[in-house]
């Protein structure tokens, strides 16, 4: 038995998992698992240390680690976005006495995930037969929009790669979209707009700043509390706020007790399922599209209504591809930790 350590590291909370990988070959067994604000402490480390020492004992150390990024990771180094924390692999590796540890961004750790998800993690938002060996997409949208694929080696096995996809421009497709895209350019006096800024839980603010601005609808009194209240706490030390506009947005679209919420989340959807199309387009995935990130479970009526699976076959004479690709909706929130477990398994 081989005792392996998984984690989930985030600016708000750090989630690490103890799992056992047999040699037979056999799903990994989950043995602990345990979750620690991350601003209680001031490294990776000592909330290792804490979670070997309160779960661990019964299984014994570990061999094996690989920790999960919430930000960019290059030459196994990572600064988180909202932590003081400097992550090197060679370090956690020497001060945690493991015998290896690899640092992954929290995206990959998602495509290595589906890997290990079964057919309860999933709901089938579009059947097709997946055809093996073939490409698989990943696309999620959360506190911004990511995206990455998987390809087949020589060997059959799926290798995972990153990409920052979220970034390209955002391509309005209606007169709509593009009064949108002009809102922001100059609200913001950006040079130009990605499509994770429309398509993501900021992107839900935006749109719905955009339609109040503009007069579409008159907005509740719930939903101007609510942005009087985050506007007041903005710049809070470690971006700590109360409330989350995107979520009553969400929360009012899909309760239909607010016009503007409701029409904000039909834009989301639209904009959403086109940008899965063009990612689609580039990978022909017909192994799947896997659609990860909090937005997509948390608004699973919104998600299967029409609009987002219209958007995203609507794509001219190439449409007829698209209507062969199986795409899921990950609704497990732990397809990161999962992925982070299975990454330590393939580093034997």
């Amino acid at each position: 038995m081989t005792v392996l350590l998984a984690g989930d590291i985030g600016g708000t909370k750090t989630i690490l998992r103890l799992v056992e990988q047999s040699s037979s070959g056999e799903p990994l067994r989950v043995l602990a698992q345990q979750s620690y604000p991350s601003q209680e402490f001031g490294d990776l480390v000592p909330i290792v240390h804490q979670f070997l020492q309160e779960e661990g004992q019964d299984w014994g150390y570990p061999e094996r680690a690989c920790f999960a990024i919430a930000g960019p990771v290059e030459q196994n180094e990572a600064k988180l976005t909202n932590l003081i924390w400097h992550l090197q692999g060679d370090r956690l590796e020497e001060e945690l006495h493991l015998q290896q540890v690899s640092l992954i961004n929290d995206f990959a750790a998602v495509g290595y995930g589906i890997l290990g998800l079964g057919q309860q993690d999933l709901y089938c938002l579009q059947e097709a037969e997946a055809q093996p060996q073939a490409p698989i997409a990943v696309i999620g949208a959360g506190t911004g929009l990511g995206q990455g694929f998987l390809l087949p080696d020589a060997q059959g096995e799926y290798q995972v790669f990153s990409s920052e996809g979220g970034h390209v421009d955002f391509a309005p497709r209606t007169l709509l979209e593009s009064d949108l895209l002009h809102y922001l350019r100059d609200k913001y006096q950006w040079d130009r707009v990605s499509v994770e800024r429309v398509v993501s839980g900021m992107g839900i603010v935006a749109i719905y700043e955009f339609l109040r601005d503009r007069q579409w609808a008159e907005e509740s009194p719930e939903l101007i509390q609510v942005f009087k209240t985050w506007k007041s706490q903005i710049g809070r030390e470690n971006n700590e706020t109360t409330v989350d506009p995107a979520a009553v947005i969400s929360r009012s679209a899909q309760q239909k007790s607010d016009r503007l919420s409701e029409e904000t989340m039909n834009i989301f959807m639209e904009t959403y399922g086109a940008e899965a199309g063009n990612l689609a387009l580039k990978l022909l995935p017909y192994g799947g599209l896997y659609i990860a990130g909090g937005v997509a479970a948390k608004n699973l009526s919104l998600m299967t209504d029409g609009r987002f699976l219209q958007a995203f076959l609507n794509k001219g004479r190439m449409s007829r591809l698209l209507q062969k690709i199986p795409i899921y909706i990950i609704t497990n929130q732990e397809v990161g930790l999962i992925g982070a477990a299975l990454c330590a398994a393939k580093n034997e």
